[in-house]
């Protein structure tokens, strides 16, 4: 969310920004806000000016009803001036009220109008006009077939998808034997690799209440994938960045502890829209997966810096598990409202030939801040405004997915990357049970 006064003092910017993520629809909440914002200002103003009339008609009254003592006429002069401040009481009492529904109307544009974009990041409608920035490993095509990822896990007995559906519907799964164990020797692994960075390791709350939710996303990413508990303001949780950063709501931070460097561990609910061909079925789009998660709050100056760092530690712990991988920028059409400047790791699929999301890196600079009030003190004793960022360690199964094609063998086994073994008990091969 931009400050109101970025708005008022910039408005061609905000709407060039606008028209960089292809969202004309949004322009004329531009001006709105800012014909709301002057009509608001206004109403302060005034309900101000009556403030400190009242404070001195109150004085005058005193006076008036000492001097009433001697001189009888005074209280009825003071009578009048009583009247006069009933009158500006009850004024008060307006604008008073119109300021709360304007100010509630202003911060509902607000919500709507996106975070100016990094200058760096590309101009596109949507995420085929996202650019490929840089490529890590080497991306082989066995001559071998590699089977589709569901079938792998079929021949170790280790998915049971019809069970799912009958338990839970479409988008579940059971994983059961070496592949349970995979992921979560995964999870394990991405965890250590974090702490090993230098990260906290954090089990967050699982359920936020409405407001965080608010904080932490915009509208259109709420509706389309968190799930609302009946009769309860809570929301289950569609990555653990959502508790994470609540978790700092309402907060005065000490500057001098900055930046928060934090990895946790959740499971994830999303609503996720139905899977589209063989490819995205399976386990790749699922409403249930845990997720490894790297949260930064740092001061401002400091968070580009981290974005990089961010997802560079994506690209050395995939690598380590010899995943090749690419780093793909998103463009302006591509990036959630909050955003100011993301990128995704795509893995390799030698089965596919192409790369496919794995891990979404990002720097919403102060727009969660602004939302949920989390600020600090810098070292004048000014305070500012965090700046946040997150990124995805490790999210199997669809992980499970790159490193079973990328570690699949002819004879049908899996061979686990040496920093793994530990992991999964000494094993250096998974081999098939059918």
């Amino acid at each position: 969310m931009l400050d109101i006064r970025f708005v008022r003092e910039n408005p061609e910017l905000v709407k060039e920004n606008i028209r960089k993520k292809f969202q004309d629809h949004k322009l004329p909440l531009v001006d709105e806000v800012i014909a709301l914002d002057a009509e608001n200002r206004a109403a302060i103003a005034e309900a101000d000016a009556l403030r400190a009339n009242r404070n001195k008609l109150s004085k005058q009254i005193g006076m008036l009803m000492g001097q009433a003592k001697k001189d009888p006429s005074k209280a009825a002069e003071a009578e009048a001036v009583k009247a006069q401040v009933t009158a500006q009481a009850d004024r008060l009492k307006e604008l008073e009220a119109k300021e709360t529904e304007l100010q509630a109307k202003i911060q509902e544009i607000m919500y709507q109008i996106p975070q100016m974009v990094d200058p760096s990041v590309p101009v596109g409608p949507d995420d085929s006009h996202n650019v490929e920035v840089q490529r890590f490993g080497d991306c082989t095509v066995p001559d071998y077939p590699i089977p589709y990822h569901v079938d792998i896990m079929e021949s170790f007995d280790g998915i049971d998808l019809d069970a799912a559906g009958r338990v839970s519907g479409n988008g579940f799964y059971y994983l059961l034997g070496d592949i349970a164990r995979l992921h979560e020797a995964v999870l394990a692994y991405a965890r250590d690799f974090m702490i090993d960075k230098g990260f906290t390791y954090v089990i967050p709350p699982f359920m936020i209440h409405g407001n965080v939710v608010q904080g932490v996303m915009s509208f259109p990413e709420m509706d389309a994938m968190m799930y609302k508990i009946e009769g309860e303001d809570l929301y289950l949780i569609g990555t653990s960045e959502h508790s994470m950063i609540g978790r700092f709501i309402d907060q005065m931070l000490d500057g001098a502890k900055l930046p928060l460097t934090l990895t946790s561990y959740s499971p994830c609910f999303r609503k996720e829209k139905g899977a589209h061909g063989l490819e995205e079925r399976g386990v790749y789009r699922i409403h249930q997966f845990e997720k490894q998660e790297m949260i930064v709050v740092c001061k401002p100056e400091e968070s580009m810096d981290w974005y990089n760092k961010l997802w560079s530690y994506s690209v050395e712990l995939f690598r380590s598990l010899e995943i090749p991988v690419r780093q793909l920028d998103c463009c302006t059409g591509d990036l959630a409202d909050l955003k100011v400047k993301s990128c995704d790791i795509e893995a390799w699929s030698p089965r596919q030939q192409k790369f496919f999301e794995v891990c979404s890196c990002s720097n919403l600079g102060d727009a969660q801040a602004r939302r949920l009030h989390i600020r600090y003190k810098d070292e004048n004793g000014k305070v500012q405004l965090a700046h946040t960022l997150n990124n995805t360690c490790v999210a199997p199964p669809r992980m499970l997915i790159a490193f079973l094609e990328n570690h699949y063998q002819p004879d049908g086994s899996v061979t686990i990357p040496k920093v793994l073994q530990p992991y999964m008990g000494g094993k250096a091969v998974l081999t098939p049970k059918k």
